[in-house]
């Protein structure tokens, strides 16, 4: 059964509310349905149920009616569809590679800054990244000095927690524009004094490590900033390949396009339509998606297994394009809310081909990237 067999390896909350059908945003039938058209089984588990010998695992499996919970041989193919801060849980995977299992997107979440210089160590790359620094009092300073608009964003945030902007305008001088505690959806600004972050501000930076980040002056509609989702996935032959993409446009009154935080999910060529100058969408569509493939080329040979990514990427109003952030663990369901369902299940679709491309070329199998200086 093994040979036919993939893992999705899952949060333990996630992996609870399988027999309920409460898995939040991941679309466990996507998996069965997806799983099928190449001959493999998708077993669901977490990595507490796998035994300390790392052969054998509990995991629930669909028996045509229900999910049932089963232990069951461990897969030599895993597709990673969880988040591990703790040390302890990465040793338990590094030591799954030990023994000859291969988990795909092991590791999918990179820092930010990590990311931004693996990406600005690459010549043909530079020019697309804003610039960006791991936010100090010097680095704050010095980015202040040379753009008039940035962001700042949690190094290991995500969905647009903690995000603040800090801008320079004549009339006022520096504001910062922060979530709002009562409403997520709220902002609220205020003015620096004497070029200083508020002191609430500076306690929390000492706390949580964040980037400062050139802000891109985005392409806007109804002056919302829009930018889009690129779901770049490697597939049945192995290679990378662009699965779909989408645009998100900020909600009134926002700076961040995050779905979570308000945005709205539309198709890309739909909504650039309405931003870009007439008959240039589809010029500007192919930068995004060629930048998207060399970003995946040049990171998935520097990183270990990875195979499945989210691209975040905006363009100006020219459609100049620029890589924003990576996202390790795609949030695919922008696809269905864009009402791209197709393009939904494909996402679902490339990590099981991949699988298959795995169990038929042992040979590839936790195959060590390139050394990286990082």
């Amino acid at each position: 059964m093994s040979q036919d067999t993939v893992g999705i390896l899952l949060n333990s909350s996630m992996y609870r509310g399988i027999p309920t059908h409460r898995t939040g945003q991941e679309w466990i039938a996507g998996y069965e349905e997806t799983a099928r058209e190449y001959g493999l089984i998708p077993i669901f588990l977490r990595l507490g149920g796998i035994d300390s010998a790392g052969d054998r695992c509990v995991a629930y499996v669909y028996n045509g009616i229900e999910y049932v919970e089963q232990e069951l041989p461990l897969p030599s193919v895993i597709h990673n569809r969880a988040l591990y801060p703790r040390l302890a849980a990465h040793k338990k995977l590094q030591s799954l590679k030990d023994r000859g299992i291969t988990v795909f997107n092991v590791n999918n979440r990179y820092g930010k800054d990590f990311i931004h210089r693996l990406l600005w160590n690459a010549p043909h790359l530079r020019a697309y990244l804003p610039a960006a620094m791991p936010l100090t009092s010097e680095n704050l300073r010095r980015m202040m000095s040379r753009h008039p608009d940035l962001i700042l964003k949690p190094i290991r945030g995500s969905v647009g927690h903690g995000v603040m902007r800090l801008r320079y305008a004549r009339s006022t001088g520096w504001e910062l524009t922060y979530a709002s505690p009562i409403g997520k959806r709220r902002w609220n600004t205020v003015r620096l004094h004497q070029r200083e972050l508020p002191a609430w501000t500076r306690r929390m930076l000492r706390r949580t490590p964040y980037l400062v980040q050139e802000r891109i002056p985005l392409a806007e509609y109804e002056g919302r900033p829009i930018d889009l989702r690129i779901t770049v996935q490697r597939g049945s032959g192995g290679e990378w390949g662009v699965t779909g993409r989408f645009a998100k446009v900020a909600a009134a009154g926002s700076f961040v396009c995050n779905i979570a935080k308000g945005g709205e999910a539309l198709p890309a060529e739909e909504l650039l339509a309405k931003a870009l100058p007439e008959g240039s969408v589809p010029s500007a569509l192919a930068h995004v998606e060629n930048l998207a493939l060399a970003i995946s080329h040049h990171l998935g040979g520097r990183l270990p297994l990875l195979a499945d990514l989210g691209l975040d990427i905006g363009l100006t109003e020219s459609g100049r394009p620029y890589f924003i952030e990576c996202n390790g663990r795609d949030q695919r369901y922008g696809f269905r809310k864009a009402g791209l369902p197709e393009i939904w299940k494909d996402s679902y679709r490339q990590p099981m081909a991949y699988a298959r491309y795995l169990l038929g070329q042992p040979e590839q199998r936790n195959v060590t990237p390139q050394r990286s200086s990082e």
